[in-house]
């Protein structure tokens, strides 16, 4: 499927976890540089936190503000952090999420995926409540990436990036995971981050294949947009319509200059709008 998009950010390393304020423009990181930028209404791009490495997600706060991942699930507002969860020392939070209810939803690391050396290790899947109380839903997910809910809030997706699918679970009244099954497997590419449209469709950045994924609400394959990055990382839905797509990108030793960007296209199917952090 040929799509126009267009380069609004370049120049990182690691760009991802893309999440768009209507109020303030769009946010995103550089995991590998560190940083977390944003990307306001002018077209200029704003230092929102400097230096902090390894985010891997980005949620706004019902208070204004942003929450991220990292060494720490943190709320960072007006340049003042307030951790929100935290695991023992050494552990480190990936991609995040929130459902209909303002309950944050992270993933866990145990390894560091770009140490060639390192020894995989699974990680788990945890949701942070209104009250800060922290629950584990499930663990054994290979390499926890991309979060998101389907239109009813009913179904979670979920991205293993090491297994090369997206595992799916029914979610109960009490936000508690259950009915755990492969919702879909790459047919080329990683899973990395995911998004949801307002008919149910799962759209998944494939790392490694450089292309964007629309799955249907039953698993299956029904779009394909191809971008000129290899390494798509994550991307999420904005605009008032919420039918522009924001793409982020990871280095690209083959061409530099097309990793590390942030872009947007225009779709023609809205997205979900992302329910703030109620913590």
């Amino acid at each position: 499927m040929a799509t126009t998009f267009e380069i609004i950010a370049s120049g990182y390393g690691l760009a991802e976890g893309p999440r768009y304020d209507s109020e303030n423009g769009t946010y995103f990181c550089d995991s590998l540089n560190g940083g977390v930028f944003r990307r306001n209404a002018q077209g200029e791009i704003e230092t929102i936190i400097p230096k902090r490495r390894g985010v891997g997600g980005i949620a706004l706060h019902s208070d204004g503000g942003i929450v991220v991942s990292g060494r720490n699930i943190c709320h960072v507002k007006h340049g003042v952090s307030r951790v929100l969860f935290e695991l023992e020392a050494g552990s480190r939070f990936n991609d995040i999420g929130t459902d209909p209810n303002g309950r944050l939803y992270v993933g866990t690391l145990r390894f560091d995926p770009f140490n060639p050396e390192a020894l995989p290790t699974p990680g788990e899947l945890y949701r942070v409540d209104s009250e800060g109380e922290a629950t584990q839903l499930y663990d054994d997910v290979g390499l926890t990436n991309g979060i998101g809910f389907s239109p009813d809030g009913e179904t979670i997706y979920h991205s293993d990036s090491l297994r090369r699918h997206i595992i799916a679970h029914r979610i109960k009244d009490d936000g508690s995971c259950i009915e755990r099954h492969i919702f879909a497997q790459l047919p080329q590419g990683t899973p990395d981050g995911l998004c949801v449209d307002a008919d149910g469709g799962v759209w998944v950045a494939a790392y490694g294949a450089g292309s964007i994924l629309r799955l249907s609400p039953g698993g299956k394959l029904d779009q394909k947009i191809e971008l000129p990055a290899k390494k798509i990382t994550s991307l999420c839905f904005g605009e008032k319509d919420l039918r522009t797509l924001y793409v982020t990108s990871a280095d690209n030793k083959e061409d530099k200059s097309l990793g590390g960007c942030l872009f947007s296209l225009r779709l023609g199917i809205a997205g979900l709008p992302h329910v703030k952090v109620q913590i």
